[in-house]
């Protein structure tokens, strides 16, 4: 990562929400640094539905902007901010970088903490990850339940990740559960780094389908999700895809006149 790059400064304005101009090799030299210097930081991945979900939510969109870095996880995001200035972003999807993080754990020996997921699902990600990189250092896992835990149990799962002694606590609750989970723990969980990366246990554990290749290339992995859990997920689809495309050609095309206006034709740039 170049040294003008940071996470927390290099941001684009994704419709209100600040997400990280990064690429993959951003991300992971960034948590490396983090474990390094022992600092507590939190990371979000950031596609469509989070961002649609932050600007109804301010107090969501703050627990983003407090965060250490927020990552382009969806093709769309990465548009957006190519479009408006930010050239050199690339896409950081969840499951990509959790695999990454991985590659470069065994060889760094940083520990990983799992949890969530349903029952059972990061017992199988820690045995599927495990195969892949032998040295990989799994140091717990913890299956919390759907409904809200109390607070004897929350303490009880704090005291066992803080016994681990893990450098990296992935979270996989779902947005914006995860993300609020971090915010709420960012103070009591004694790991450098947490990342909340959603449907990567599924997918990586091998108990959910992930989008074919071409589809995640051409922005249609949203697509590929509704047809495959129709019931669960077409209210959020219907709201978030229509509406994201429209706010986005809508502000996208606001800046094109505004640099019009200032006789500016260079290609858009933001303004810090």
């Amino acid at each position: 990562m170049s040294a003008a790059v940071h996470p927390r400064n290099d941001c684009g304005d994704v419709l209100g929400v600040k997400v990280s101009a990064v690429t993959m090799e951003d991300a992971v030299v960034t948590i490396e640094r983090w474990i390094s210097e022992r600092r507590r930081e939190y990371v979000c991945v950031t596609d469509v539905h989070c961002i649609m979900q932050c600007r109804r939510d301010p107090a969501l969109r703050k627990i983003y902007d407090r965060a250490g870095m927020v990552t382009p996880d969806g093709v769309p995001v990465v548009y957006f901010l190519r479009l408006t200035g930010k050239t050199r972003t690339q896409r950081v999807y969840g499951p990509d970088l959790m695999q990454a993080m991985s590659a470069v754990s065994e060889k760094r020996g940083y520990r990983q903490f799992y949890y969530g997921g349903n029952v059972g699902v990061a017992d199988k990600l820690k045995e599927r990850l495990v195969s892949f990189w032998p040295g990989l250092q799994v140091v717990g896992t913890i299956c919390p339940p759907f409904r809200q835990m109390t607070p004897a149990e929350d303490q009880a799962a704090v005291d066992a990740i803080n016994a681990a002694r893990p450098d990296i606590v992935w979270v996989g609750l779902g947005a914006p559960k995860q993300e609020r989970w971090m915010a709420e723990h960012l103070d009591r969980i004694e790991a450098p780094v947490m990342i909340g990366v959603g449907a990567a246990f599924d997918f990586l554990a091998g108990t959910k389908r992930q989008a074919p290749k071409w589809m995640q290339r051409h922005a249609l992995e949203w697509l590929f999700r509704l047809c495959s859990e129709p019931r669960r997920l077409w209210r959020r689809y219907a709201y978030v895809v229509p509406g994201f495309a429209f706010l986005a050609v809508g502000e996208i095309s606001r800046r094109v006149v505004r640099s019009w206006g200032l006789g500016r034709r260079a290609p858009l740039r933001e303004h810090h």
